[in-house]
């Protein structure tokens, strides 16, 4: 369920004793229901006047779109449910996480890619997304597979920077940068196809040392944009990935059970990152640098999915469900009949319906701690 903030009913009470009252009402929501102010109780005197997105494929907005790589999702059946049935380059059937934020806190509907063609700037000062699917904080990940590390996101978003600056001003842009939402989402692509699947850095590191150098990394970057302004950031932890319905059908097995291996290493990785990121929130001053656990709220839906309206979880939607994400997810395979009753849109990422169930849970959890 939504946290619905109504921004209407202070006005509906004023009119409430006008002939036109219920008509004025639904105009209120027209106007205001969705876009008018945020949908969640925020405490007083807080604004949040952007969303802005660093990562991987979770929210990937549509980065990958024209670099020459098979991490992209920028056709069918991808985007079958987005506004006009439209493949966006997002990796879901709908919307990604970013975008469920942002509409949340009444900002806008979706969050654009920074490097969509045709974004018109006045999307600047409300923010963007410079994620990238297949990245990772592994600095190896991005490389294998063609697509932006977070080198190249830093640098773009120190564009951004500019950019706002001339549209907005200097002080207007600090405002916005020191006020805004960050996110930061990556660590999955480095555990499941760096570590394990394609095993590069297998050779080179045991799981302990190899989450040393993923913390590192993030934490390196939060500092960078800590720097450039940010100050509210939001790190996602990773998942349990051995329950991936690609990682169950690489490593768990004939039976397909969750890979437990992988699930430890996340779990190895997260408690490091949390006890990290507590450390840059003491060091750093007026930063909120939270660790945003996902883990733990994903397992439960997948031990318990009936409690969550879903059936389905060992599998994705989109053709067998067991291996094909990406370019395999296309148009020549067919796809679930309702996708509503599964958590995952294809092998590796959720339906719609199985990131508003963790969206909602995250903003519950953490909104307040973040002022």
């Amino acid at each position: 369920m939504y946290i619905t903030y109504m921004i209407v009913s202070p006005i509906f009470m004023k009119l409430h004793n006008s002939e036109s009252s219920v008509t004025t009402f639904w105009l209120c929501l027209l106007l205001f229901g969705v876009h008018g102010g945020a949908r969640l109780t925020l405490p007083k005197n807080v604004n949040v006047p952007a969303v802005i997105a660093f990562g991987d494929s979770i929210v990937d907005q549509g980065a990958n779109n024209n670099l020459n790589t098979l991490i992209k999702a920028n056709f069918s059946p991808y985007g079958k449910d987005f506004v006009d049935g439209k493949s966006t380059g997002r990796f879901s059937n709908n919307k990604t996480p970013a975008d469920m934020i942002v509409e949340e806190l009444g900002i806008k509907e979706h969050l654009p890619a920074y490097l969509q063609p045709s974004l018109d700037e006045k999307e600047l000062p409300t923010g963007v997304s410079f994620a990238s699917g297949g990245s990772g904080y592994d600095p190896q990940t991005p490389k294998l597979v063609g697509v932006f590390s977070f080198a190249d996101q830093l640098k773009q978003f120190k564009e951004y920077i500019e950019k706002l600056n001339r549209i907005v001003g200097e002080e207007r842009t600090q405002s916005i940068l020191a006020n805004s939402l960050f996110l930061v989402v990556a660590g999955s692509d480095d555990l499941a196809n760096t570590y394990f699947t394609i095993g590069i850095r297998r050779l080179q590191y045991d799981i302990p040392s190899y989450t040393e150098l993923m913390v590192s990394s993030a934490s390196n970057f939060i500092q960078d944009i800590y720097q450039l302004g940010a100050r509210r950031i939001g790190v996602f932890g990773a998942p349990p990935i051995g329950c991936l319905p690609s990682q169950r059908t690489l490593g768990g097995g004939g039976l397909r059970v969750c890979a437990e291996e992988y699930n430890k290493a996340a779990e190895i990785y997260n408690n490091k990152l949390q006890q990290e990121l507590a450390y840059l929130t003491k060091t750093h001053a007026q930063s909120r640098v939270l660790y945003l656990d996902i883990y733990n709220p994903i397992l439960a839906i997948i031990e318990n999915p009936v409690q969550y309206g879903l059936e389905v979880v060992d599998k994705g939607c989109c053709g067998s469900g067991k291996i094909e994400v990406s370019v395999l997810c296309n148009h020549l395979l067919p796809t679930c009949s309702d996708d509503s009753k599964y958590l995952f849109w294809d092998s590796y990422h959720p339906t719609d319906k199985g990131y508003s169930i963790l969206v909602n849970q995250l903003l519950e959890k953490y909104i307040n701690d973040f002022f």
